[in-house]
């Protein structure tokens, strides 16, 4: 069931990608080896690839949300894996693991097409509610 509106993903993209490039340090496992570098790069391409998308908060609107979400799931497996697949995992895993499967769920629970009129009137049904109350 896809509930997530792809503007409400695109701004878990931009504060993912910022705690996945600060992670290393804010966490503590800032080696210098894969354990830092995976999650940098995967920031810093996540944000590259929010920036390319077709959805409110892009700059370029280039990539089809299917894409974007494509490349989302495999990210996600990627980051959840790289602790085994690295063979870091004795020293920290528990960020990567769940830092993928936030990704991995988001990929699977966004809507793949963009609506701006039904994201905008629901948000206006929800001030008015608001007003009323």
């Amino acid at each position: 069931m896809r509930f997530i509106y792809p503007n409400t993903h695109a701004f878990k993209d931009y504060a993912m990608s910022i705690i996945l490039i600060l992670s290393p340090w804010m966490l503590g496992f800032n080696n210098g080896g894969a354990e830092t570098w995976v999650p940098v790069t995967l920031g810093i391409a996540t944000i590259g690839i929010s920036l390319l998308t077709k959805y409110k908060y892009s700059l370029i609107k280039l990539i089809p949300m299917k894409d974007h979400l494509l490349f989302g799931l495999l990210s996600g497996i990627f980051l959840a894996a790289s602790p085994w697949l690295f063979g870091f995992s004795d020293y920290v895993y528990l960020p990567h693991l769940l830092f993928g499967i936030i990704e991995i769920g988001a990929s699977l629970t966004t809507q793949t097409i963009y609506h701006p009129d039904r994201e905008r009137s629901k948000a206006a049904a929800q001030q008015v509610k608001i007003w009323r109350a």
